[in-house]
């Protein structure tokens, strides 16, 4: 059975749905004319096995259920799809259903076909919080299966749309649900695949059981509407074939009628009447060939004035599911916007069928492969977020970004194009193009000009990335990414990089809580000490030495106290401390904290974090504070907030010190008065870039301006010495009245 839990009911078959069935399965093989004898009798196989499993089951509408795996594979074969897919849509719900296991389908018709069949089942049996937990994971299931296999997600875009067109017949407190699903699920993943025809159909249905009056509404609205521009549409066709007779281009010509629910959204997000939405009704020209596209294009529009800005291109740059066509929109007779679309046989399979054309090129080109590479790319997608995400609700809200269909298309410096979604930025840009570059991303170029990697991608730009080794991936970078596959590449990186930061912290502060119990060094994670490791993850709960080292780092545990066991674990092994050693390390400046001073240069990254209440700088007198599983957060000494904290908690807090040769800036505050005058901050400005800080914030204030005015400035210096040359070459500035250093929490 599909997600839509249809009820079903035991009953005895009768002879007249007996009939019906059996009416259906000619149906069925009456579309098989493309596939041999031999495919077309494991097709009568699967149907054989699924009518048997199926017996006594009836569906809502009375039908025996069997009629609606039938179904499936009708549309499956429509699409022109193999065997094992025929197969694997009749059997698709005996698993879930009727009690047949993955293995006997596997020895009746094969492994590719119990695949198919696994992939569309849904897993009823795992446990899970709530609803949405369950749905998460059945689609993630789903997904990858389709990303694997593409069969999978076509049988199941065919059975919802079988679901659907019966609608009717389920209980209507869950139409809403069902159809909302619809919307927001399958709809998108048909439209992302290229599959038009079944994309505006799940549309249309879900429209209608969602909406039930204002479909009626539109119907009948639409309706109106034919019969007033039945005269307009005949007379359009008329001249447009006259047209193409006097050029002696050979065209078929057919009339478009736009889809209900888009005329619906239309009015939505545009706020418009049914009456303004001039672009109801259109005409597809199929040509010969693509140079026959641009030849009709050109005949249309001596004969119609085309309408400014309204020519689009798919041929040149295909849509991002593979669809191509050239559009243009035409003032016809009485002032009607009409639009045409052209495009050639192959392009119409395309459009329609997206995916599932390479089926039916197979069908009637064996040789044909042009359609093969559509969809493939998000479908690789899939395979990427999921082996970077674990978590099956976070796995589908990075799909849910992908399923957006509007694209925009841009160009790397080798001038290849790319599609991205609409609202993608350069950090997105990166990421599509390798992980490696933009996870080392630095700065971008845009039609040769540097922007931020930020910004948003637009139609035509080309864009040029440029990258450092020693970079890494920002955390605000998830504030704005947009493609799933970014947002996920980002998240992967942070969590090991924070992971492998905290370890390589924790291996620090175990040694230096080691030597202030007097052993030179850590023991080794070899042979001769595999005892003692053994001992030393029972007497802490870990699971081996990198975790405890982690988790030292996050201040899960202390590291006194995993030194004290070491030193005991070692002393029953005959390694005694060493007294000079214990009292060098203990006895320092930091007397009252027993361990030896970790050294600090600025490099640690995540592992730890510099306190935003006193903001210390090299130079500062600092501890160390290890918040429970937060890592090591570094507090000025005179801080008010750390004062508070070592009165509470004050084994948590350890020795810390500068290196002498910190590697980078840090962030200080300074509180600038002002006397009020004509471009005073940018004399301040200057003074900063002159003393050489970087100026990363500035504050005003809301208050109109006084005679005297504060300024605050957060800026990046070296040290305390350079702040100090900071505050002097500001001072000196004319119209500054007082400089002093902003520390909110001393």
């Amino acid at each position: 059975m599909s997600a839509l839990d249809f009820p079903i009911a035991n009953a005895k078959s009768t002879p007249a749905a007996a009939n019906a069935a059996a009416a259906s399965f000619a149906a069925l093989t009456a579309k098989l004319d493309y596939m041999s004898v031999e495919d077309v009798d494991n097709v009568r196989r699967a149907y054989r096995f699924a009518d048997e499993a199926h017996l006594g089951q009836i569906r809502n509408g009375g039908l025996p259920y069997i009629t609606h795996p039938i179904a499936v594979a009708q549309q499956c074969a429509e699409w022109k799809l193999d065997a094992q897919a025929l197969m694997a849509a009749l059997l698709h719900d005996a698993i879930e259903d009727c009690g047949v296991t993955k293995p006997e389908l596997i020895e009746r018709f094969g492994a590719p076909v119990a695949e198919l069949v696994d992939g569309l089942t849904k897993l009823e049996k795992l446990e899970f919080n709530t609803r949405e937990e369950n749905q998460a994971e059945s689609f993630r299931k789903m997904l990858l299966a389709m990303a694997r296999d593409v069969r999978v997600i076509l049988i199941k875009l065919a059975d919802r749309s079988h679901n659907m067109r019966t609608l009717g017949d389920v209980p209507r407190n869950k139409w809403t649900r069902i159809s909302r699903e619809t919307l927001d699920i399958y709809a998108p993943i048909a439209h992302r695949l290229g599959l038009n025809a079944t994309y505006r159909e799940l549309q249309d249905l879900a429209f209608q059981h969602l909406y039930p009056w204002r479909y009626l509404t539109l119907t009948k609205a639409l309706a109106r509407a034919r019969g007033r521009r039945r005269d307009v549409i005949k007379r359009v066709q008329t001249e447009v074939e006259t047209a193409f007779a006097s050029a002696g281009i050979q065209v078929h010509i057919y009339g478009r009628e736009k889809a209900l629910y888009s005329i619906y959204r239309k009015m939505d997000e545009k706020h418009l009447s049914f009456a303004q939405v001039t672009d109801i009704y259109g005409f597809r020209i199929l040509v010969a060939s693509v140079t026959g596209c641009y030849t009709a294009m050109g005949v249309l529009h001596q004969l119609y004035k085309p309408l400014p800005g309204k020519f689009k291109d798919y041929i040149a740059i295909p849509k991002i599911n593979g669809y191509q066509s050239l559009h243009t929109t035409l003032v016809g007779p009485f002032g009607t916007n009409i639009e045409f679309q052209m495009r050639t046989e192959a392009m119409h399979i395309v459009a329609e069928s997206g995916v599932a054309a390479h089926w039916l090129y197979k069908a009637t080109a064996p040789e044909s492969d042009a359609s093969q590479r559509l969809g493939t790319q998000w479908l690789q997608s899939l395979l990427d977020i999921q082996h970077e995400t674990r978590d099956a609700a976070e796995f589908w809200d990075h799909v849910k970004i992908d399923l957006f269909p509007d694209a925009v298309y841009v160009f790397t410096p080798k001038s290849q194009i790319m599609a991205m979604p609409r609202g993608a930025t350069i950090v997105d840009f990166a990421y599509a193009i390798h992980s490696d570059v933009g996870h080392r991303a630095v700065a971008a170029k845009v039609n040769g000009e540097q922007v931020p990697l930020r910004s948003e991608l637009r139609n035509g730009d080309v864009i040029e990335i440029i990258t450092a080794s020693v970079s890494s991936p920002n955390p605000a970078w998830l504030g704005f990414v947009r493609t799933g596959k970014a947002r996920s590449k980002i998240r992967h990186h942070l969590k090991t990089m924070a992971l492998t930061e905290s370890q390589e912290l924790g291996e620090k502060m175990l040694a230096q809580a080691l030597r202030a119990e007097g052993i030179e060094r850590l023991p080794d994670d070899d042979s001769l000490n595999h005892a003692t490791w053994e001992r030393i993850l029972r007497f802490s709960g870990n699971r081996s030495r990198a975790d405890l080292l982690t988790d030292i780092g996050l201040g899960k545990r202390i590291a006194s106290m995993v030194a004290k066991r070491i030193v005991t674990l070692l002393a029953e092994t005959g390694k005694k401390p060493d007294p000079l050693l214990m009292s060098r390390e203990r006895y320092t400046a930091h007397e009252s904290i027993s361990q030896g001073a970790l050294v600090l240069d600025g490099s640690e990254g995540a592992s730890v974090k510099f306190a935003t209440c006193c903001r210390p700088i090299p130079g500062d007198s600092i501890v160390g504070y290890l918040g429970r599983g937060e890592g090591l957060v570094v507090h000025a000494e005179d801080c008010t907030v750390a004062k508070k904290l070592q009165q509470r908690d004050s084994e948590r807090f350890i020795a810390v010190d500068w290196s002498d040769e910190p590697t980078r800036t840090f962030e200080a505050g300074l509180l600038v008065t002002v006397s009020n005058a004509k471009g005073v901050l940018a004399k301040v400005a200057s003074a900063l870039a002159s003393a050489e800080a970087d100026i990363t914030h500035v504050d005003m204030g809301q208050d109109p301006a006084q005679d005297a005015t504060d300024l605050r400035f957060d800026v990046l210096v070296r040290d305390r010495i350079h702040l100090a040359a900071v505050m002097r070459s500001v001072k000196r500035t004319t119209p500054v009245l007082r400089v002093q250093r902003a520390k909110p929490g001393v």
